[in-house]
Parts: C-alpha cells; sequence; structure tokens
C-alpha cells in the first residue's frame, strides 16, 4: 500500500427511518438505493475497504445479494456515528481513517469522497474532516419541512 493510510467507508443504513421507512431499499432504476451509494463509494480512489453498517436483516441480505460487504450492528446504535463506531470494533479493521459515507446519497460524486478524505491523508495533524458546499440560492435557507 506504498506508506498511504489504510482508509475505511462505512456506510450506516438504518431500516426505521420515521419519515420514511425501509429507505435504504427503496427501489431507484431496478436497484435499493443502498446499492447505489455502495457502487459509487467503491469507486472512490481514497477508500481501501467500503462496508455497510446494519441492524436490519432485510438490509443485510440486500447488501449481501449485490455482492457487498456488510456488517450487522447493535439495534442500540442511537446514531450514525455510533452505528459505525461499532461496525470498526465488530470488523477488527486497523484503519488509521474512517470515512462515514452518508447511506442515503444514492447520486454522491466518488470524488466528493477523496476530497473528504485527502487532507487527513496530506496532513496527519488534521483529525476530522466533513464536506460543505456554499449556498448560493438564498432560498435554500429556508426550511421546507
Amino acid at each position: 500500500m506504498s506508506g498511504r493510510a489504510r482508509v475505511l467507508g462505512v456506510i450506516p443504513s438504518r431500516y426505521g427511518s420515521s419519515r420514511l421507512p425501509g429507505k435504504p431499499l427503496a427501489d431507484i432504476l431496478g436497484k435499493p438505493m443502498i446499492q447505489h451509494v455502495y457502487e459509487r463509494a467503491v469507486r472512490s480512489a481514497v477508500l481501501d475497504r467500503v462496508v455497510v453498517a446494519t441492524d436490519d436483516e432485510r438490509i443485510f441480505a440486500a447488501v449481501r445479494a449485490f455482492g457487498g460487504e456488510v456488517v450487522m450492528t447493535p439495534e442500540s446504535c442511537a446514531s450514525g456515528t455510533d452505528r459505525i463506531a461499532a461496525a470498526v470494533d465488530l470488523l477488527g479493521d486497523e484503519a488509521e481513517i474512517v470515512a462515514n459515507v452518508q447511506g442515503d446519497e444514492p447520486l454522491l460524486d466518488p470524488a466528493v469522497i477523496d476530497e473528504l478524505v485527502r487532507p487527513l491523508l496530506d496532513d496527519p495533524t488534521v483529525q476530522m474532516a466533513t464536506v460543505v458546499r456554499r449556498l448560493t440560492d438564498p432560498g435554500e435557507l429556508v426550511s421546507r419541512g
């Protein structure tokens, strides 16, 4: 691996969304949403491994069916971050960098993952990074919920 830090991408995915239960399995052009996210994540140039972390047998089975890597995490995980931490513990992965890949972004550009992780690879003093986007339309600031 030529001395570069090992990078693990984890996609937290739960079935029990309050707004749209079963969202990870929603059919988009013949594939479940989680498959679209997974396929985009594995195209990242910086991720060495991609794993879906779920507490739901249906999601687990769907990921296995399309050939993805998946780990079953406890139902007690209160957040995606907790689910990622549980997955890393269960996997025993020795990754130096763990990237949280949001499970509900089926159109995620793999280059965004690369942009997120590169500062962590380039500067060992950087402990955390997040993706941001400048809003150019003031209407985007108004909640539509």
